[in-house]
């Protein structure tokens, strides 16, 4: 095992640095990852990769970036009870304590505990190196069906979604409307194409990335965003509207649009992080009698589930990825990524690239 290891950081002026830094050594009950695949979130883009907007415990610690990693384990410490060397795994991006309510449900997201939650890429070193150092806890199985491209985009990507779509049920009875159609909104497609959704309407502004839903048959009718978008989605739903929205956008306008385009007794979710949205109660909620919910990732238990579930439904989040790089061009990787004008982004190492 060598004993350094190159690892990109993210100053917050919209660039990157690779640097030398020493390769871990798995304590108890933690492992030792070769990464072969490690994805770019837009909360990387938005919150690190710009600016550092985050503060304090919460804020990007000057760690080794990246959130999404996927590889295979080279290194387990003593008290490991489940994984071990050659095991292929997912990590779970956000580290809890292990013992609060949520994370004992499996929300380590939302862990309550100051001192012990860190996330990968953010408080704690992520998956843009070679070697990656992990907690068991985190880890879930990658089955030999998937790619280590396809289990990068698992827990913050399509376990998003999955969480999401599992609040307000999507079936065959379903039109859904995808507003915003970055790699979240066509993880939602893909998802809800699975699900049985009836008709899939996707609204975006990037023309790559409308296309690319058209291209994969994520969306049945993707309409560019503007202020008609309200009638065009009725139109396309029989003057009635849909019954299940997704925001995937963060804009304000957008998430309008999701909530008016929706029928009564409608269900809209929010998935999308950061801005505003204003709507009138009475006549965008209370009287169609909608609900909207708001999700915030995905728990360990539902994206166990959700492994299981691509698996069977032969569906590989892989194929949202349309540029692959390798560790030393890891900043055209992000400078790619913030441009919007692509899928997702993947950097990658050994079989992967």
């Amino acid at each position: 095992m060598k004993s350094a290891m190159k690892g990109a950081f993210l100053p917050g002026n919209s660039t990157t640095v690779l640097q030398e830094v020493p390769v871990p050594s798995p304590g108890h009950g933690e492992v030792l990852l070769r990464m072969k695949a490690s994805t770019i979130c837009g909360s990387d883009i938005r919150c690190i990769y710009h600016e550092h907007l985050g503060k304090g415990p919460e804020g990007y610690q000057g760690v080794v970036a990246g959130h999404e990693p996927s590889g295979q384990i080279v290194q387990a410490g003593p008290g490991c009870r489940r994984f071990g060397v050659g095991d292929r795994v997912i990590v779970y991006h956000i580290s809890g304590c292990g013992l609060c309510n949520d994370c004992r449900r499996g929300y380590m997201i939302s862990c309550t505990s100051a001192q012990y939650r860190r996330a990968y890429g953010w408080q704690r070193d992520g998956g843009m190196a070679e070697y990656l150092l992990a907690e068991e806890k985190d880890l879930i199985h990658l089955p030999a069906e998937l790619t280590y491209a396809d289990g990068a985009q698992v827990a913050c990507g399509f376990g998003t979604v999955y969480e999401g779509l599992e609040k307000i049920g999507i079936s065959g009875n379903h039109a859904v409307l995808i507003t915003g159609l970055g790699p979240v909104g066509l993880a939602t497609g893909a998802l809800c194409r699975k699900l049985g959704a009836q008709k899939i309407i996707g609204i975006d502004v990037v023309k790559e990335r409308m296309q690319l839903a058209l291209d994969l048959k994520l969306c049945d009718e993707v309409l560019e965003s503007g202020p008609d978008n309200v009638a065009e989605v009725r139109r396309l739903t029989g003057g009635m509207g849909v019954e299940r929205a997704v925001d995937c956008s963060a804009n304000d306008q957008a998430r309008a649009t999701a909530i008016r385009a929706t029928r009564r007794w409608g269900r809209i979710v929010f998935l999308g992080e950061g801005g505003r949205v204003e709507f009138n109660p009475s006549p965008d909620i209370i009287h169609d009698q909608k609900t909207i919910y708001g999700s915030w990732v995905t728990s360990t238990w539902l994206m166990e589930e959700l492994v299981e579930r691509l698996v069977r439904w032969n569906l590989h989040p892989a194929d949202l990825v349309t540029h692959r790089f390798s560790l030393d061009n890891v900043d055209q990787a992000y400078t790619l990524m913030a441009s919007g004008k692509c899928g997702k982004v993947a950097v990658c190492f050994d079989e992967e690239l």
